[in-house]
């Protein structure tokens, strides 16, 4: 047998069997983000989780937004609420300077 052919067709048996290499995408959203945005950027991470990538939702505040931090949470918990069905909350949201962060991974 031609060892260059055998290693060709050993080559493309492991390519079939790797696996998928998970990546992180994120969507960011702001306290006072429309409603419709909101659903078209779920949409966008909805087709994220079901190509086995992990999600960031983050909530980026600014100016006096900071001062009302329950609205940011609102926003989270909703998108959170809406991947409830496609994905699983890996890292709770949790609280880093102007942003507020919470990672989802595909179940």
């Amino acid at each position: 047998m031609d060892y260059g052919k055998f290693r060709y067709e050993k080559s493309k048996k492991t390519q079939k069997s790797k696996s998928h290499q998970t990546k992180l995408k994120e969507i960011r959203v702001r306290p006072k983000t429309g409603q419709h945005d909101i659903d078209f950027k779920v949409k966008k991470a909805i087709g994220f989780l079901q190509h086995k990538d992990k999600v960031q939702v983050t909530v980026m505040f600014r100016g006096r937004e900071l001062a009302h931090i329950e609205e940011g949470q609102k926003v989270m918990d909703g998108i959170i609420a809406m991947l409830d069905e496609y994905g699983k909350v890996e890292s709770p949201p949790s609280k880093q300077a102007r942003r507020m962060h919470c990672t989802i991974a595909p179940k």
